[in-house]
């Protein structure tokens, strides 16, 4: 199979301003009344109540169930000094890279002390980011702050 040559892509081309009114906070009551965009012959504003119609017989459809999780944690650095910890990327039941922001930056060993006595130590720096294992599943713990 041929590869394609295509011009390379840059991240900021997708960069663009959404005002904050203008991003769904939350779904509409009735479902049925949410905007959908077609795109085909043209481009039209539908409703989403229209989007069985737009069905083909061999159409695929295909299920996101994906969610976002709450990232960011407040913690305190064994020294009291506030910290806040933003998940990247889980990497395991207990770990993950993270950013994290505080006075000074954690040295590797360090340990952050969160709500329900949670620990996330630090075990290395990987670029911005750091590797941390926590003393419990990361999920849970996101999902509770």
């Amino acid at each position: 199979m041929a590869l394609i040559p295509c011009a390379p892509m840059f991240i900021s081309e997708y960069d663009y301003r959404l005002p904050d009114e203008l991003i769904a906070r939350y779904p509409c009551a009735d479902r049925r009344g949410s905007r959908l965009l077609e795109l085909g012959d043209g481009i039209h504003d539908r409703a989403f109540g229209d989007f069985p119609a737009l069905l083909q017989p061999n159409d695929l459809l295909v299920f996101n169930d994906t969610r976002v999780i709450k990232a960011r944690l407040a913690a305190k650095k064994a020294t009291g000094g506030r910290a806040e910890i933003l998940v990247e990327r889980l990497q395991g039941e207990r770990a993950v890279l993270a950013h994290i922001k505080a006075s000074k930056s954690p040295k590797q060993g360090g340990r952050l002390l969160l709500a329900d006595d949670v620990v996330a130590t630090v075990i290395d720096r990987v670029g911005d980011l750091y590797s941390l294992n926590f003393s419990t599943d990361v999920l849970p713990v996101l999902e509770a702050h």
